[in-house]
């Protein structure tokens, strides 16, 4: 446990997913990042959902277990019955863990003396069922409370179907409760908090705060190996999600397998259709094709490396063969945040793709790998769709902004770089002047001006129903 100066005051935090059980994840990264600039200034009691023996010099860790009953979904999953466990867990699969969160919270809180009690809540999500913890402690101890959302639930990028059209409004109504029963709520995408607020009255509008993600300097600062001046290496890091959309349809499925795939997508609310084929390397890999067709002497030069697979390797394969890129493409599984940093800051050009909108209409995400990109000194070439990505990046020096599946845009910008690079041109680019911004030193300042609100804000009385869906 750390040692605490009486004057530092103490924030109770309640996040399922805190380290080290998901230290890769963005809401625990963000966290710890968060909390270890502040600790000086604040201390840190934090309530995770998993065992841990390991404790922080900036967070007391407290492990509330979440009674989830594994044996039972596996039951009903393997019967088939995915459709009743979707229908059920509600808002999502971490909803039993606020109990044992409240309970541990409150076990906590009693512990600490009198003039060294904490002086707000504040709870980091996904998942967003915690934030239903968070306020019944508020309610139970007076304290206030800070939600950081990240994403919101209504996010279409994040979120573009439901179970049903009521999952729909159930996800809308929990949001609007969150925010009537904060004393302030963070968002990373100033889309997605647009969109909340405008539903919301005047009198809450106030509560709304955006702290982007950010990223740790110093993970920057280890030596790389040479590059190779005869590759021009394109590189991105992260999952993908679109590999089903380029699979063969194969035999027809049997009425068996056609009736289940009724039965799950029966009643499903879908917000918007998102074309998943550009969350792939397949047109970047056609481009790649393209680019040494019209300049032979780079064959075998230009390729493009994809790390943080978790698609099975099987479907990989099949991709690559289906779409003949597998001689300019290569598939790599998981890395560890040190690997993925590394991997690139060595790159030629990074490549960032998200799923385009069918609609063409502008979504809310904004993508981790945005900022962790920006740190390097690598240009970027993102095909990504309108929306708060594409603002965001718009007038970052060094970034490439296409839309997604655009081969002909992949090829003129690819095709200027690699040659730059094989005429002996440096690729690097200046970003010197957003360190700071992109910095957790900067999202830290940030936080610290919301708790210094809410703590020393007079307090309001606040009714404990959910609000109206408006």
């Amino acid at each position: 446990m750390t040692s605490e100066p009486i004057n530092r005051p103490n924030i109770i935090c309640l996040n399922h997913t805190y380290p080290p059980e998901a230290t890769g994840t963005p809401v625990s990264t963000r966290a710890r990042n968060v909390f270890s600039y502040l600790q000086d200034r604040w201390s840190f009691s934090v309530v995770n959902g998993f065992p841990t023996s390991q404790q922080q010099p900036y967070a007391d860790i407290h492990t509330a277990k979440t009674p989830y009953p594994h044996g039972l979904i596996r039951l009903l999953r393997r019967a088939k019955m995915d459709k009743l466990v979707d229908w059920l867990e509600w808002p999502d699969d971490a909803v039993l863990w606020n109990l044992p969160a409240l309970m541990k919270a409150l076990a906590v809180i009693g512990k600490r003396p009198a003039d060294a009690r904490p002086k707000a809540i504040i709870v980091f999500m996904m998942p967003y069922s915690s934030g239903i913890a968070g306020i019944l402690l508020k309610w139970m101890t007076n304290l206030p409370l800070i939600l950081n959302l990240n994403d919101s639930p209504t996010c279409t990028d994040m979120h573009p179907f439901f179970a049903s059209r009521l999952h729909y409004w159930l996800a809308i109504g929990l949001e609007n409760f969150y925010i009537r029963q904060s004393d302030a709520i963070i968002y990373v995408s100033q889309k997605n908090l647009d969109m909340v607020r405008a539903r919301q009255p005047k009198s809450q509008h106030g509560k709304f705060h955006l702290i982007r993600c950010g990223v740790d300097p110093t993970d920057y600062q280890a030596p790389l190996p040479p590059r190779d001046p005869d590759k021009f290496q394109i590189a991105y890091t992260g999952g993908m999600s679109g590999w089903n959309q380029f699979i063969d349809a194969g035999p027809k499925p049997s009425l068996a397998k056609r009736l289940y795939r009724a039965w799950m997508g029966l009643g499903r609310f879908e917000l918007v259709q998102l074309d998943q084929r550009g969350s792939t390397p397949v047109f970047m890999g056609r481009a790649i094709h393209q680019i040494i067709e019209r300049n032979p002497d780079w064959k075998d030069k230009i390729r493009l490396d994809v790390y943080g697979n978790r698609y099975p390797q099987e479907t990989v394969d099949r991709v690559l063969a289906n779409t003949e890129i597998g001689d300019v493409v290569s598939v790599y599984g998981s890395r560890s945040h040190t690997q993925a940093i590394q991997i690139a800051r060595g790159a030629d050009l990074l490549f960032m793709a998200i799923p385009d909108r069918a609609d063409g209409s502008p979504g809310g995400r904004i993508s981790l790998k945005t900022y962790e990109y920006l740190m390097t000194d690598r240009p970027i070439l993102a095909a990504i769709p309108k929306g708060e990505n594409w603002d965001y990046l718009s007038d970052k020096p060094g970034v490439w902004l296409i839309e997604p599946n655009d081969v002909d845009g992949m090829i003129r910008i690819v095709s200027k770089l690699a040659a730059e690079k094989f005429a002996g041109k440096s690729c690097s680019v200046d970003r010197s002047k957003i360190v700071d911004h992109l910095s957790y030193a900067s999202r830290a300042r940030e936080y610290e001006e919301v708790l210094n609100q809410v703590v020393h804000r007079e307090k309001e009385p606040q009714g404990h129903s959910i609000g109206a869906v408006s």
